[in-house]
């Protein structure tokens, strides 16, 4: 598992290292928007998109426990998902000359596959269930059911 990490750590600061190449051969112009952006992301996610992860967390894991790891997974995945396919569920593209560009009603699409991930999620939960404790999330017989 060690070599995994730290393949997975070379690699990741490969490809960093050859982005910040890319990045500074753009000139310093290009360096000061990048950094902007950099600099925004943080502010917006640690200000704004963290905070509202977690209090949605609470409130489903208080009021629907049974639900609360499809719908956590919703959030957590599918939201930043949902943030990317903007331009696509808006319709931002779409022309009047061309009818065939974005011709399709996607937001019903997307929908559908929410609903059935998170379906999915939870009769998968439900169906290994009975592996699991009443008291916790902790499957029976890991390690937190040894004594020393």
């Amino acid at each position: 598992m060690r070599a995994v990490r730290v393949i997975a750590l070379a690699l990741g600061v490969a490809g960093a290292t050859y982005g910040l190449w890319l990045v500074l051969g753009l000139g310093l112009g290009q360096v000061a928007e990048v950094l902007g952006w950099v600099v925004a992301g943080i502010v917006v996610h640690d200000g704004f998109v963290a905070p509202v992860v977690v209090v949605i967390g609470v409130a489903v894991a208080v009021r629907a426990p049974t639900w609360r790891v499809p719908l956590l997974w919703t959030v957590v995945v599918l939201g930043p998902l949902t943030l990317v396919a903007v331009p696509v569920l808006g319709r931002f593209g779409a022309r009047p000359d061309n009818p065939t560009l974005l011709d399709r009603p996607y937001w019903l699409g997307y929908a559908a596959v929410v609903v059935l991930v998170v379906g999915a999620i939870g009769v998968t939960r439900r169906a290994l269930g009975s592996t699991r404790t009443t008291e916790g999330d902790h499957a029976v017989g890991d390690a937190s059911d040894r004594h020393p």
